[in-house]
């Protein structure tokens, strides 16, 4: 019997030891690699939020081991952009957190001119790109959005796409963005969208996108991330589904690649999207990997 036990023990032995040389082989496979660029990445937040939404995607980047360089740019209501620190002339996959201290567009939403106020938001996604330009030389920059940032974003590059000064878009990363309309609009609850993605019903803040079908620059990869809970809203409880996925009506024909990304369940909530370890993994593979360049 003990001689059994014994041969029994060494094969499990055995066993474990290929095991644990079969996981390293795993590892070692799924190394990641990622670009060695000096793009920056600029997170913009949404509405009555401030660049503490943005702090644990950046810092998962970092985690990761893309990047080093973490700057914030704090944006005041006249447009004037400080930087906490001066970035690197050689930083490597720089991040740029943009704070906004008019992060209601005070004076638009107040009133409910949210297209007048959505441009006007872009001056400021304008004025981060115009500063960051006269301290750190870039041709090309990557834009993340959350919630009303992707609004921002978005008209920035509407009301920009002609000017050859500013540096080309490289990646654009919507995230939780309500392109045509929240939960509480019946209209926008309610729409439907044709296999192309074009809404049956158009909010006049996605009439004033449409444009973009083409003017959108053609050298920009597009992900377009949006939540789903499951619980028959259709929505992540303030964006419905077919309003994020609207998007691609507007850009699908013109970007370089467009792609779309549903995350489900109870941490597909608004707020939790960027607090979501799936949209980390998913922003990080497409702005930063080799694979996805």
């Amino acid at each position: 019997m003990k001689k059994y036990l014994t041969v029994l023990r060494r094969i499990v032995l055995v066993i474990l030891g290929l095991s644990a040389i079969a996981d390293m082989h795993t590892i070692h496979a799924e190394t990641i690699h990622y670009v060695q660029s000096s793009t920056p990445t600029i997170f913009v937040h949404g509405w009555g939020s401030s660049s503490r939404a943005e702090e644990k995607m950046v810092n998962a980047a970092r985690s990761a081991g893309v990047t080093k360089t973490v700057v914030k740019a704090n944006v005041d209501r006249k447009g004037n952009v400080t930087f906490s620190r001066q970035l690197p002339a050689k930083a490597v996959n720089p991040i740029v957190e943009v704070n906004l201290e008019d992060n209601k567009l005070a004076g638009y939403g107040k009133h409910g001119d949210y297209v007048a106020g959505y441009h006007h938001g872009g001056t400021y996604v304008k004025d981060v790109i115009v500063a960051l330009q006269r301290q750190y030389s870039c041709s090309t920059v990557n834009l993340v959005g959350h919630s009303m940032g992707n609004l921002e974003i978005i008209n920035y590059v509407k009301d920009n796409y002609d000017n050859n000064k500013l540096p080309q878009i490289s990646h654009l990363v919507a995230l939780a963005g309500h392109y045509n309309g929240l939960v509480g609009q019946p209209q926008a609850e309610q729409v439907r969208l044709s296999s192309g993605g074009k809404p049956d019903w158009m909010d006049p803040t996605y009439q004033e996108l449409l444009s973009l079908r083409k003017t959108f620059p053609r050298e920009t990869k597009v992900l377009n991330i949006y939540g789903d809970l499951g619980d028959g809203s259709h929505s992540d409880g303030d964006v419905p589904v077919n309003s994020a996925k609207a998007l691609k009506y507007l850009l699908a024909g013109r970007a370089k690649s467009y792609r779309e990304v549903e995350i489900t369940g109870k941490d597909a909530q608004h707020s939790k999207l960027h607090n979501n370890s799936q949209v980390n993994h998913e922003l990080i593979n497409f702005l930063w990997t080799t694979e996805r360049h």
